[in-house]
């Protein structure tokens, strides 16, 4: 059996050493040291080996299936290295190779930026808050009454405890008021939700931006030249503005916004934001959430404008459809 032990690692070498490819290695493996090899069956004869002679035999059997492993372990590296170095010949690794796509923030994302960082300039700073709101942070701190429009099912979406998903980013402004004292000078960009039909110029998720400035002596100069300073930051010097008389329910006097600029087409208004001086309500609706008179309306006095990051990159892009900044189309995305 010593002298068969032998002679079968002398042809299993031989035929490991001569095949040509990693499929005929998988072979031999399976050949020599599967179930069915011929290792496998030398070791079923060692029951047929004597007392004296088995320490021997299963030594030499032992060697033989180490050195048989090993060979096919170093044919299959080097078949490996073999055809990977055929597979790079011929490449010219001096040639420029080829460039990876690369992305770039979302045009949203990108004007987001843009006015957060003009508004920085101007010392407010940046403040968030839960997208998922409360009526009274929503509507009642607002001075919006019970039946207004936007308080129905039909406009707003509501959770199965009274919650809803905020309308606007105003709650930001309440919830800022709550938990600091004048001054406050901050802006709240996110994420609002309405049960808008989605069409060409609405969705029902959009962004927006909002601002609130309350200090003792602020006053309508502030504001207009405030959005005056944004806006003419965006569209150019040459920007004209003017402010119509509107109604919001948290601010008095309230306005909305039109502007004409070159970067825009230059020929006609377009209207870009609302703002106002916030309403005396407001500040009583906080100071009793608060508990104090930290807010005195009778001293303090402030400004909040709010307008719509999707609606402005619109303009100033000149895309014709809303959705379009929702669709994922690369092909849009990598205009900008």
């Amino acid at each position: 059996m010593e002298s068969q032990i032998e002679s079968f690692r002398t042809e299993a070498l031989a035929a490991i050493a001569s095949a040509a490819d990693e499929a005929q290695i998988e072979s031999l493996r399976v050949q020599f040291l599967g179930k069915g090899g011929g290792l496998t069956a030398f070791s079923d004869r060692m029951r047929e080996v004597s007392k004296e002679d088995k320490p021997r035999i299963g030594k030499i059997l032992n060697e033989t299936r180490s050195s048989v492993t090993t060979a096919l372990d170093e044919k299959r590296s080097l078949l490996v290295a073999q055809s990977e170095s055929l597979a790079f010949e011929g490449i010219d690794v001096s040639l420029p190779g080829t460039a990876a796509p690369v992305g770039a923030l979302h045009p949203i994302t990108q004007l987001m930026d843009r006015a957060i960082s003009i508004f920085r300039r101007m010392g407010f700073a940046l403040a968030d808050g839960p997208d998922i709101e409360t009526e009274w942070h929503c509507f009642d701190a607002l001075n919006t009454p019970a039946d207004h429009p936007a308080r129905n099912e039909a406009d707003t979406f509501y959770m199965p405890d009274g919650r809803l998903l905020r309308t606007h980013t105003s709650t930001i402004q309440i919830r800022t008021m709550q938990h600091c004292a004048p001054p406050v000078r901050i802006i709240a960009p996110g994420a609002a939700y309405r049960r808008d039909e989605v069409d060409a110029t609405h969705l029902a998720q959009f962004n927006q931006m909002e601002g609130l400035y309350v200090d003792e002596n602020v006053t309508l100069g502030d504001l207009r030249g405030t959005l005056e300073y944004f806006f003419r930051e965006l569209f150019g010097k040459d920007a004209e503005f003017r402010f119509r008389p509107h109604f919001f329910p948290f601010t008095e006097p309230s306005f909305e916004v039109d502007i004409k600029a070159a970067a825009l087409g230059g020929g006609r208004w377009l209207e870009i934001a609302g703002c106002g001086m916030v309403d005396p309500a407001v500040i009583e609706a906080v100071n009793a959430k608060r508990g104090d008179r930290a807010l005195d309306p009778e001293r303090h006095s402030g400004f909040a404008f709010g307008f719509g990051i999707d609606r402005l990159a619109m303009i100033m892009s000149g895309v014709p459809d809303i959705r379009l900044f929702t669709d994922s189309d690369q092909r849009f995305l990598a205009q900008f």
